[in-house]
C-alpha cells in the first residue's frame, strides 16, 4: 500500500498511534546568525512578584524566533523601568538594537496594570508603548501581545506569539488501554488544555479562519466521523458520519465551508460541505486513486491536495467547484500533506526521499523545491500564520514531537516533553 501519511493510514487501518501529553517545552535547536539584539529589562513590580513574569514571556518568545539574540540579563548594566531612567547611550555600548521596559502593579492582587515601552536605542526615540489592566489570569496572553507588538515594530512583520497550537496526543492507561486528548495551548507550548478526550483515535485538527472552532476527526462512535466544535462553549456537532471514510477537514477562507475526504461512493475524493446547509460538492473524480488532504488556497477558489492518480503520491490543484486537476509537484516520487502559506506563494509538503520523509517548501512561482528538515521522520506540516515558521511533527528518541523550521530553514524549534509523543499540529489563525 502506497504510504499517503499518517492520517490517512489510520484511518483506512484504523491504527492506534503515538502516547500523550503534558505541557510542552520548547528547544531552540538552530537559529539565525544574523539575529537583532535586543536587551529585555525585568519589568520593576513594586516591591511584590507578580503571578506571570511578563518580561520573561517575552524574551522566550523572542529568543524562539530565531529573528532576536536577547541580551543575557547578566549583561543588562541597569534596570531602567521608565524612559528618564534609560542612559542610552551605555546601551549602545552592548550593541543593543532595541531596549524593552516596563512596570507591573496591583493595589488588589486580581487586576493589574502594565505599561510597556520599546525603544530604538541608536535614536533614542520610542517605538511603541502602551499601558494595559488585565486580570491575573490575562497576563500572560498579554505578554505573547506585547512580544507580538516588539516583533511587528521591531521587523514590520505581523508577530504570532499570541497565537495557538492544536495538538492530539495519547495516554497509556494501565489496563493497556489508551486515551486520546485534543489539546490547544499557547504557541509555545505552555497553558495547554484539553478540548476532547476519547478512548479511539483523533485525528486532523484544523482551525476556522476567525480562530474560534476546530474541526477534526474523531472514531468514538465506532467510525471515523468529521466534528465541529465551538472552542469557547464546547459545544459541538458531527458534520459527516457517511458511508466508508470521513477524514482530512479543512476550513474555506470565509468559515463557512470545510474541504473534506469521503469514500462514500468507494474511492476517496474529495469534497466541499456547506456548514450550515449540509449540501456537498464533489469536487475530484477519479475512480481509481486516492483524492485526500485538501487545502484551500488564499482566495477561495481552488483546492491544493494529494493523490495518488500518477502511479505515487503528488501534489495537485483543482477549482474548488470541481474541473480539470493541475499537478504542482514534479520533484521526487512522492510529496504529500500540502499547507499553503497565507500569501499563497509557498507550499510547505512532506517530501520523500530514499525512504526517509522531510519537510520541504515549494516556491509556487519559481517551482524549486528546498528540503528543510533532517530527521527523515517528518510529517503533518502547517504554516504560522505569518508565514513565517511551519510547525510539524516529527520523532525523537522513539517518541512524537512537535518541531518547527523557518520557511529559509535556518531557524529550528522543537517541542516536546521527555516521554510523552505528540502529534497531528495545526497552528491557529491570528486572533482579531
Amino acid at each position: 500500500m502506497i504510504k499517503l501519511g499518517w492520517r490517512l493510514i489510520c484511518l483506512l487501518a484504523v491504527l492506534l498511534p503515538w502516547q500523550a501529553h503534558a505541557e510542552l517545552v520548547i528547544e531552540i535547536t538552530g537559529g539565525s546568525e544574523a539575529a537583532l539584539p535586543i536587551a529585555v529589562v525585568p519589568f520593576g513590580s513594586e516591591g511584590f512578584a507578580p503571578p506571570e513574569d511578563i518580561s520573561e514571556v517575552i524574551r522566550n518568545d523572542l529568543a524562539r524566533s530565531g529573528r532576536f539574540a536577547p541580551l543575557p540579563k547578566q549583561d543588562l548594566i541597569s534596570s531602567p523601568h521608565e524612559k528618564g531612567e534609560i542612559n542610552f547611550k551605555d546601551w549602545r555600548l552592548l550593541r543593543s538594537e532595541g531596549l524593552l521596559i516596563g512596570k507591573v502593579s496591583s493595589s488588589d492582587g486580581e487586576m493589574y496594570q502594565v505599561q510597556f515601552q520599546l525603544f530604538d536605542v541608536y535614536k533614542a526615540q520610542q517605538l511603541v508603548g502602551k499601558r494595559y489592566q488585565v486580570p491575573a489570569s490575562g497576563l500572560r496572553r498579554l505578554a505573547h501581545q506585547i512580544a507580538d507588538q516588539v516583533y511587528q515594530s521591531l521587523t514590520g512583520e505581523q508577530g504570532v506569539f499570541s497565537t495557538r497550537l492544536a495538538f492530539v496526543t495519547v495516554l497509556n492507561n494501565a489496563d493497556g488501554s489508551k486515551r486520546y486528548a485534543l489539546q490547544v495551548s499557547d504557541s509555545d507550548g505552555a497553558s495547554p488544555r484539553t478540548v476532547l478526550q476519547s478512548r479511539q483515535p483523533i485525528l486532523s485538527p484544523s482551525w476556522s479562519p476567525e480562530g474560534e472552532r476546530l474541526s477534526y476527526v474523531s472514531f468514538e462512535n465506532g467510525r471515523a466521523e468529521v466534528f465541529v466544535q465551538q472552542m469557547q462553549s464546547g459545544q459541538r456537532r458531527s458534520v459527516a458520519a457517511f458511508k466508508g471514510l470521513n477524514s482530512a477537514p479543512a476550513w474555506s477562507p470565509d468559515g463557512k465551508k470545510l474541504a473534506v475526504t469521503l469514500s462514500k461512493t468507494g474511492n476517496p475524493e474529495i469534497y466541499v460541505l456547506d456548514i450550515a446547509s449540509n449540501e456537498l460538492i464533489k469536487v475530484t473524480h477519479s475512480s481509481q486513486s486516492i483524492d485526500t488532504e485538501a487545502v484551500w488556497t488564499p482566495d477561495g477558489r481552488s483546492l491544493v491536495f494529494t493523490s495518488d492518480r500518477g502511479g505515487r503520491p503528488q501534489i495537485y490543484k483543482v477549482p474548488a467547484d470541481g474541473g480539470r486537476a493541475k499537478r504542482l509537484t514534479f520533484e521526487g516520487a512522492y510529496n504529500a500533506s500540502p499547507d499553503l502559506s497565507p500569501d499563497g506563494h509557498f507550499l510547505a509538503m512532506v517530501h520523500a526521499e530514499r525512504g526517509k520523509f522531510y519537510i520541504a517548501v515549494q516556491d509556487l512561482t519559481s517551482g524549486a523545491i528546498q528540503v528543510l528538515t533532517e530527521s527523515g521522520s517528518d510529517e503533518s506540516p502547517s504554516f504560522a500564520p505569518n508565514g513565517r515558521m511551519i510547525l510539524y511533527a516529527t520523532e525523537q528518541n522513539g517518541k512524537g514531537v512537535l518541531a518547527a523550521v523557518s520557511v529559509d530553514g535556518r531557524i529550528h524549534q522543537r517541542l516536546g516533553e521527555a516521554g510523552i509523543d505528540v502529534r497531528e499540529p495545526a497552528w491557529s489563525p491570528i486572533r482579531k
